[in-house]
């Protein structure tokens, strides 16, 4: 035994097998219980607070997961696409001295999905390190979800729950 606790040895290794063994996903059984994750826009990276409050909806929705309940958390990377948009604007303004409306709609909404693809993985890398059950299948944007049902009852589900 190593005199000193090495995490990077063990918890990736125990976190891979449960991810690759769907410990987190719903079972389907029991009274089902839901958190929409309130994540950081995908231009940032998780600091103390979110680590505070996904520490509490972890316990949460690992407590219900033990007591039988269907419970899912759902993982999105993005609730203020207004911030995205400005950073994308802002990268773009700087990179090439153009606007938005200079590259319309297509081409601009082309450089958000890039910029997702390039830093919208952090959080959840992020998450994982931390250990958090979360439902990974279940990723999502939310801002491209709002105006679905099913993310219309999820989170009126976890209002009611406040």
């Amino acid at each position: 035994m190593e005199k000193t606790y090495n995490p990077s040895a063990i918890e990736q290794q125990w976190y891979q097998q449960w991810e690759h063994n769907n410990y987190f996903a719903p079972s389907g059984e029991g009274t089902p219980y839901s958190i929409v994750i309130p994540p950081p826009n995908v231009t940032g990276s998780l600091h103390m607070g979110h680590a505070f409050q996904d520490t509490i909806m972890d316990a949460l929705t690992r407590f219900k997961r033990m007591q039988g309940h269907d419970t899912l958390w759902q993982v999105g990377t993005d609730h203020a696409g207004i911030a995205t948009q400005m950073l994308v604007e802002r990268k773009i303004q700087a990179e090439e001295g153009k606007t938005r409306h200079d590259l319309g709609r297509d081409k601009f909404l082309k450089k958000v999905w890039e910029w997702k693809a390039e830093s919208g993985g952090t959080i959840t890398q992020q998450l994982r390190r931390m250990g958090a059950s979360v439902t990974g299948v279940e990723n999502a944007l939310l801002w491209m979800m709002a105006s679905t049902l099913r993310c219309k009852k999820l989170l009126c589900v976890c209002m009611m729950m406040v």
